[in-house]
């Protein structure tokens, strides 16, 4: 593999602040975290995401599909 610092996709500074920005990641995991892993954490964050948009979303989807599905079986036995 070639070490031509030309060769590399990022620049050397881009490349020192993804991984300060890794590290710093790793670190607050590591003393925060409580032996929680990142897909954890991830999903605490995400929960709150989810149900706003199932509060939203949700109760329209179900009326359509179960007025697409009444409409399926009508059509079926007239």
């Amino acid at each position: 593999m070639s070490t031509n610092p030309q060769s590399g996709l990022l620049s050397r500074d881009a490349e020192a602040a993804a991984s300060a920005a890794f590290g710093a990641l790793a670190s607050s995991l590591a003393s925060s975290g409580g032996g929680r892993t990142l897909e954890e954490i991830v999903a605490d964050m995400l929960k709150p995401m989810l149900k706003e948009w199932l509060d939203e979303n949700l109760p329209s989807l179900v009326e359509r599909l179960v007025a697409e599905e009444i409409e399926r079986v009508a059509r079926r036995k007239g």
